[in-house]
């Protein structure tokens, strides 16, 4: 059993309530028709844990050079579960049957026209990464107390389509998580508590 895989569902269970808080939802001018997509949140089996992220490669036509999820557009028949676990093992080789799935955040809309669904799922601290790369430029870890630190989520003002839009931006060693990404993870931190998870 996993101590860490029992915590974080625990939290997970108890704060379905938080709704989308953290979170930006672009639903008001977003790109029509909406596609269903989905990304794993991997979180890795160790003492210290930690969070996968890659960096996208900048010929990829949505987001190109940002930090992200292993994630993609649902395939026919996927939901966001099967869709989450197929782009992880896609664009970084995680094994499906290597991820202990603890549950579904709630979904919301970019602008970018995707409904968008973060799965959470717990992976062993030792499983092989081989990144695919075609979409794939790199990819690092980041301690899960960091992320999930809000005190390390520094508010931002851009202009997205001719809109003024807030964000929200972490860094991690130079790493630039901003954006949907560091949206995802800012939700997290208000259903995660970061210490309870890992200072027991």
């Amino acid at each position: 059993m996993s101590a860490l895989f029992d915590r974080l569902s625990e939290h997970f269970a108890r704060s379905t309530h938080v709704g989308f808080e953290g979170l930006r939802d672009d639903s008001e001018f977003a790109r029509q028709p909406l596609r269903d997509a989905a990304v794993l949140v991997p979180i890795t089996e160790r003492a210290e844990p930690g969070v996968l992220l890659t960096h996208r490669p900048e010929s990829m036509a949505n987001h190109p050079g940002q930090v992200a999820f292993p994630g993609g557009k649902f395939e026919p028949g996927e939901d966001a579960v099967a869709a989450a676990l197929r782009e992880a093992e896609e664009e970084l080789s995680i094994d499906p049957a290597q991820v202990r799935v603890v549950g579904q955040a709630t979904s919301f809309i970019t602008g970018t026209g995707f409904r968008l669904t973060p799965v959470l799922g717990v992976v062993p601290g030792d499983l092989p990464i081989r990144p695919d790369p075609r979409e794939v430029a790199d990819w690092f870890e980041a301690p899960l107390r960091h992320v999930l630190d809000r005190e390390n989520h520094k508010a931002k003002i851009g202009i997205f389509l001719g809109y003024e839009r807030p964000y929200y931006e972490i860094d991690w060693q130079g790493h630039r998580i901003w954006g949907i990404t560091a949206g995802i993870l800012a939700h997290l931190s208000h259903r995660l508590d970061w210490k309870e998870l890992i200072d027991g």
